[in-house]
């Protein structure tokens, strides 16, 4: 038991990193396709320092976390009895169907890398303001079919971090038009 302890901390350990990396970097994403709104020299100044800060993210940090949550995670699950008992549950198949969400997630997220990478700004601030919430959504969902170990429970948790979501929207809409309208 003691060594699954230790191969759960690091899966955890891994998992935080993972997300704080796919926070971050959709974060430099905003700043990115706002660089590209900046006047020469300050917009080839700013997307430049963006690449390298997004390449350092992306290849340091998150694919590596990505990679070793998923190894101790496949590791908890098929090489110890409590991680055998687990898969025979209904919550960690709902679970295991998030981290494929994630994967995807991550997935569409190397792409946009690769295009800002190579200088395509081809979505706005906002869309990746929005995009950012769907790493927000499936944390909250796999937190809580975790500690409830509930198939059907998480449900509350993910419709009130998507409420949540819409209020922060609407919020940003309408702190956006008060401040286009003290702009004019």
């Amino acid at each position: 038991m003691e060594l699954y302890n230790y191969i759960k901390s690091l899966h955890l350990i891994f998992v935080v990193t993972w997300f704080a990396g796919l926070f971050y970097i959709v974060r430099l994403f905003v700043y990115h396709a706002e660089a590209k709104q900046k006047p020469q020299p300050e917009q080839d100044i700013l997307i430049k320092q963006y690449q390298l800060m997004q390449y350092r993210l992306w290849y340091i940090i998150t694919w590596p976390s990505a990679i070793l949550a998923s190894i101790f995670a496949f590791w908890m699950l098929f090489f110890t009895e409590v991680g055998k008992v687990w898969l025979a549950q209904p919550w960690m198949h709902v679970k295991l169907a998030f981290v494929f969400l994630l994967y995807l997630y991550h997935i569409k997220c190397h792409q946009i890398f690769k295009q800002l990478q190579r200088g395509e700004v081809k979505k706005s601030s906002n869309f990746f303001r929005i995009w950012n919430e769907g790493a927000t959504i499936i944390l909250f969902a796999v937190v809580f079919l975790v500690i409830l170990k509930s198939a059907i429970n998480w449900i509350f948790g993910v419709v009130g971090i998507i409420a949540f979501s819409l209020l922060i929207m609407v919020g940003f809409k309408f702190y956006k038009k008060i401040r286009e309208k003290n702009n004019s």
